[in-house]
C-alpha cells in the first residue's frame, strides 16, 4: 500500500513539475521551431507548434548576410578567456580574502563588494574615453579587460570568498605540517576542493561574456569584429524590418554553447550555490 502511494505521488510530483516547466520549454520550442518556417507562418492564426513546412533557408542566410561564423568565433574565444581570467583573479582573491589576515581586509572587501553597485552604464563613457586613449576602440581587448579585472569579477570573488571560509581550517593546517607553503595549500589542498564554486562561477562569467550587448556596440564598429548579441540586430531587410526567421534561426545557433556548458556543470553548479549561500 505504502509502495502504491508512493507511486503516485511521484507521478503527481512529475506531472506537477511537467506543467511548471511548460512557461520556461516554450519560449524555446518557439524559438527553434519557428527558425524552420516561412517568415509569413510564425505569427500566423492559430499558432502551430510546429511548422507546416520546414525550411531550412533561415540557416543558409544566417551565415550568408553576415560573417556569422567569425562573429560565433569571436564570442566563443571571447567567453573562453573571460571565463579563464575570472576564474583565476577571484579564486586568488576570495582565498586570499577567506584565508590570510592582514590590517583592513574587511574594509578592503567592502570596498570591492561597492563595485556590485556600480551599474556598467554609470562607467562605460569614462572607460570608452580610456580605451581610446589607448587605441583599443573597435579591439576585442575591452570586452576582455573589463570583465575579468572591474566590477563584474566581483560576484566571483565574493562566491569563491565564502566557499574557501566553509572549508575546515584542519585540512590547510594537515597540509602546512606536511611543509607546503601558503601557495602550495591553495593550489593542491583549497583549490581542488572548490570545484562546486568553480562550476559556479564559470557557468555565470561564460553567460555574462556571452550575452553581452552594451559593451560592444559601445566599442565596436566592424562587422568582423562582432559578437554574437550585437550581431543578433543586424538582421533586417531593406526597409529596415526584422526578418524574424533569419533571427530566430541565429538565435538558436547562439543558445547551443550555453546550453552545453550548463549541461557539462550543472551538478557543481548548484552545489556551489548551496555551499556559498546564494539563492535566486
Amino acid at each position: 500500500m505504502r509502495s502504491s502511494l508512493s507511486a503516485r505521488a511521484k507521478v503527481v510530483l512529475y506531472g506537477l513539475l511537467c506543467v511548471l516547466c511548460l512557461p520556461f520549454v516554450f519560449p524555446a520550442w518557439w524559438m527553434v521551431t519557428s527558425s524552420f518556417k516561412p517568415i509569413g507562418d510564425i505569427f500566423g492564426y492559430p499558432p502551430s507548434l510546429l511548422p507546416g513546412t520546414w525550411q531550412l533557408s533561415a540557416y543558409r542566410d544566417v551565415f550568408t548576410l553576415q560573417p556569422f561564423a567569425r562573429q560565433y568565433l569571436n564570442s566563443l574565444y571571447i567567453a573562453a578567456i573571460v571565463t579563464v581570467g575570472t576564474v583565476a583573479v577571484s579564486a586568488l582573491a576570495g582565498y586570499a580574502f577567506a584565508r590570510i589576515r592582514f590590517r583592513g581586509a574587511n574594509v578592503l572587501f567592502l570596498v570591492i563588494l561597492a563595485g556590485l553597485l556600480v551599474p556598467s552604464e554609470a562607467t562605460i563613457v569614462p572607460l570608452f574615453q580610456l580605451f581610446r586613449s589607448l587605441h583599443l576602440v573597435d579591439t576585442h581587448w575591452p570586452l576582455i579587460l573589463v570583465p575579468v579585472l572591474g566590477a563584474p569579477s566581483v560576484l566571483a570573488t565574493f562566491i569563491m570568498r565564502q566557499f574557501f571560509i566553509a572549508l575546515p581550517d584542519e585540512l590547510e593546517q594537515a597540509a602546512c605540517l606536511d611543509g607546503l607553503g601558503r601557495f602550495g595549500m591553495f593550489w593542491r589542498v583549497a583549490l581542488p576542493l572548490s570545484r562546486p564554486a568553480l562550476a559556479a562561477v564559470t557557468i555565470f562569467t561564460f553567460l555574462q561574456s556571452w550575452n553581452l550587448y552594451l559593451e560592444p556596440i559601445v566599442y565596436l564598429s566592424t562587422p568582423d569584429k562582432f559578437t554574437l548579441p550585437q550581431a543578433l540586430t543586424q538582421y533586417v531587410d531593406s526597409y529596415g524590418g526584422a526578418m524574424w526567421n533569419v533571427q530566430l534561426a541565429a538565435s538558436s545557433l547562439t543558445a547551443v554553447p550555453m546550453l552545453i556548458v550548463f549541461v557539462i556543470a550543472q551538478r557543481q553548479f548548484i552545489q556551489g550555490l548551496a555551499h556559498t549561500g546564494i539563492t535566486g
